[in-house]
């Protein structure tokens, strides 16, 4: 694996080198996390990237420098002893300082320290796929318990998490990290950009509802539109902005057309700075069938945005109190009924998102997630910053 450097990293004295290791580096929320790490405290590491299957995609959101990646256009399609000997091999070329993994994609990295172990290690978990929704499948929690317990560090975003990690997967208390993620909140208290605005039609008089989620069959976006539909009617001002893009932007486009709001649905694709858009919602709609502690809900929240959701993770403990009775169940029913209590009082929708405003400049600022992850990181290197 040969590593690229920038003309930045030549001007500095060496810095601890961390490889971080994604499944794919696609725009997502845990992706967005390491590039405000990066962008924020670009002197204190060299961070460098592997996206199994090569995408590097959220490295064009990264800043100044350049993060180097891995030349290889993916990890070889291995799996048991020769994928962990595959991992083995490649920390040996790279030899970083420290290893960071995310989530079940990355499981052989962590399992390679069973040939032996290269650095310290942190495994990231951020939560899961679509096809664990509800319950762990049982192969894999086993296999969890018994790789991420080798690992030097366990880090979890939300307080569900933190529970698993602890009686699932029988990961020590000494080892186990609970870190909020955190957002510039700033950034999200402005107006939206009236370029970005009329760039997709959007109008002064559109009421309109909004979310930020990758196109993926667990964030199931379907369930929005179903329930956009179902209110749609009654509120004929109104649209559906979804923001982000994924093998399920085509299917999601035809679910529009077929039921007849194609012109309401609009779908904005990858955007690199939300917030020339998201401050433009009334409402911001979560819909996931599984999440844990979603950055978008924390920068709708920074947006002084009232948050109808599904009730998924901690999603009802991360709004403010007012907004709790709006993240229920998991049905297009209940997110209509939700999202229509509140298009019929846009004040007190007002009040909860100015409640969320203060939530989130009190609880899940950037700085305070950056200064654990970097108390973490020097930690386990036995280094002060």
């Amino acid at each position: 694996m040969e590593k690229r450097v920038s003309v930045q990293e030549h001007m500095v004295a060496p810095r601890p080198r961390i490889l971080h290791v994604f499944p794919s580096f696609e725009v997502g929320g845990a992706q967005r996390r390491l590039v405000s790490i990066i962008n924020r405290r670009q002197g204190h590491f060299t961070h460098s990237v592997f996206a199994m299957n090569g995408c590097y995609d959220a490295l064009k959101l990264v800043r100044d420098i350049s993060v180097p990646k891995d030349d290889l256009p993916s990890f070889p399609k291995k799996s048991g002893l020769a994928a962990m000997r595959e991992c083995a091999h490649l920390l040996d070329e790279y030899a970083p300082d420290l290893l960071v993994t995310y989530n079940w994609g990355s499981v052989e990295w962590d399992l390679s320290s069973l040939l032996g172990k290269r650095c310290k290690t942190v495994h990231v978990q951020d939560g899961f796929g679509p096809d664990e929704v509800g319950r762990e499948k049982f192969h894999r929690r086993i296999t969890r318990a018994f790789a991420y317990r080798r690992a030097d560090a366990v880090v979890v975003p939300s307080r569900t998490l933190e529970t698993i990690a602890s009686k699932s997967w029988r990961v020590r208390t000494d080892r186990l990290h609970y870190i909020p993620n955190g957002i510039d909140v700033d950034r999200f208290i402005c107006p939206p950009d009236p370029k970005v605005l009329a760039e997709f039609e959007l109008e002064p008089t559109d009421r309109i509802i909004g979310t930020v989620a990758a196109l993926r069959p667990e964030k199931n976006i379907g369930k929005l539109i179903e329930a956009f539909a179902q209110i749609a009617d009654l509120y004929p001002t109104t649209k559906l902005v979804i923001v982000g893009d994924g093998i399920g932007m085509k299917p999601l486009k035809m679910l529009a057309e077929r039921i007849g709001l194609y012109e309401r649905v609009v779908f904005t694709g990858n955007m690199a700075h939300p917030e020339s858009i998201v401050p433009a919602f009334e409402l911001f709609a979560l819909s996931s069938d599984t999440e844990q502690m979603p950055i978008s809900v924390i920068e709708a929240m920074a947006a002084g945005l009232p948050v109808v959701s599904t009730d998924v993770g901690d999603v009802a403990g991360m709004v403010s109190r007012q907004n709790a009775a709006y993240v229920q169940e998991n049905s297009a029913g209940a997110l209509a009924r939700n999202l229509s209590a509140l298009l019929d009082k846009p004040e007190a929708a007002k009040r909860i998102g100015a409640a969320n405003q203060a939530k989130a400049k009190r609880d899940y600022s950037l700085e305070g997630m950056i200064d654990r992850y970097d108390g973490l990181f020097m930690q386990l290197l036995g280094r002060a910053l």
